[in-house]
């Protein structure tokens, strides 16, 4: 479950404690209904996609997803990069996830990202 929506300091808070619970959440917390703040949101997501935790990693990409269709834009060569390598995740969460995550760029965005070949 989502917490009620967390302020702004909340969050930088949170992203310094680094509980995993919360790291987790916040992508989802700051993209899913929208952000009045959409570049914030990105650099987060941005910056939570390298995490350890596959978790972490597969929801920040989840909410770029989110930010694609409902910020109307993101700054294009990081993100699809971002998504892109999470294509390739050794994690099936994240790669999941960023399978969603292209479909929203290339939905909303007009974006193309090359899927990695499935092995087989």
């Amino acid at each position: 479950m989502i917490p009620d929506p967390w302020t702004r300091e909340q969050i930088d808070a949170l992203l310094v404690s680094s509980a995993i619970e919360d790291l987790a959440l916040i992508p989802i917390a700051i993209t899913a209904s929208g952000t009045p703040d959409a570049r914030w949101s990105e650099r987060i997501c941005v910056r939570l996609a390298s995490h350890a935790d596959p978790s972490v990693r597969g929801n920040a990409i989840l909410g770029l997803g989110h930010l694609a269709r409902t910020a109307g834009g993101l700054e294009q060569a990081t993100c699809a990069a971002v998504v892109a390598a999470a294509l390739r995740d050794a994690d099936a969460y994240v790669r999941g996830h960023a399978a969603a995550a292209a479909d929203d760029l290339r939905t909303f965005l007009g974006w193309t990202l090359e899927l990695p070949e499935e092995a087989g």
